[in-house]
């Protein structure tokens, strides 16, 4: 049998989760100061988090450790499971090394048994969907290394872009600087990002105005996207309207397909800040 691992950055719903029997480890975040972990088995309480947010409530994460890894897939390996695990991009967080690290470890101790991990270059959605296209591989008997094969390839078309409400976030994080973001806030100028080859989040452009900015990222889509019926993901912080928008911008532009519509779960979210809305497809290329 073969086990998928993620963990909470793939933002997927509870349902999702329990329909595939997915594992994912969960991420650690700090709100003013207290320990917390998503429920994986919970849909997050995005509202709540984003409002504490914008009160100016502190918000961090912390770098998961070896062993959150290591004794989830060891009871897995020691059942006679198979693993592959899925997980965030190593461009934005020590989470995909820690992973690397433990599979090593592992497949010293379970030589017979095939372990694999895999850096999406990804967080949320655009982690998520690859882990849904694994799960319905596994689900439909794909063998261990024709998953493991296509979510490896695939992984480098998977497009993010996204736009934040409040430049505050990124100045917070050092992805631009503080003249920067007080210049941006005065003019109400939205940048626009990516993922980019590296999971790494760089700017793409920046346009005046918060419909703009979303009309942007749709028109993104229609550029790159390899296939207009295609599943894709939405992930918003505590801006439904504002995925609405996308959505009926992106149905104008002739997608099709479904769309999984989610709330930012709070790793990510922290960075990016309250407002922030994220589209996630697979294109020709990054």
């Amino acid at each position: 049998m073969i086990q998928i691992f993620t963990d909470t950055s793939a933002n997927l719903p509870a349902a999702y989760i329990q329909k595939y029997s997915l594992r994912v480890i969960p991420l650690t975040y700090f709100v003013d100061g207290a320990e917390a972990h998503q429920d994986p088995a919970v849909d997050f309480d995005g509202k709540a988090y984003y409002d504490a947010m914008r009160s100016g409530t502190p918000v961090s994460t912390a770098m998961i450790n070896l062993a959150a890894f290591l004794e989830p897939l060891h009871a897995a390996l020691a059942a006679g499971d198979d693993v592959i695990y899925i997980g965030m991009s190593g461009g934005i967080s020590g989470t995909a090394h820690a992973a690397a690290m433990a599979v090593q470890e592992l497949q010293e101790e379970f030589p017979e048994r095939k372990i694999a991990a895999i850096d999406t270059y990804a967080a949320s959605l655009g982690e998520g969907l690859l882990v849904l296209e694994a799960a319905r591989m596994l689900e439909n008997g794909a063998p261990f290394s024709l998953i493991v094969e296509q979510i490896s390839r695939r992984r480098h078309t998977m497009c993010q872009y996204f736009t934040v409400d409040d430049l505050a976030y990124l100045e917070r994080g050092g992805r631009v600087s503080k003249a920067a973001a007080i210049v941006g806030t005065v003019l109400k100028i939205k940048p626009l990002l990516r993922g980019d080859d590296e999971g790494k989040i760089v700017l793409c452009g920046k346009t005046r105005g918060r419909k703009q900015s979303l009309t942007a990222l749709a028109d993104f889509y229609e550029k790159l996207v390899a296939d207009k019926s295609e599943e894709i993901g939405i992930a918003h912080a505590d801006d439904a309207a504002g995925a609405q928008f996308l959505l009926d911008a992106l149905r104008q532009r002739g997608f099709t397909g479904e769309c999984l519509t989610v709330c930012y779960e709070p790793v990510t979210g922290s960075h990016v800040g309250p407002g922030t809305v994220a589209l996630f497809f697979q294109g020709i290329h990054r």
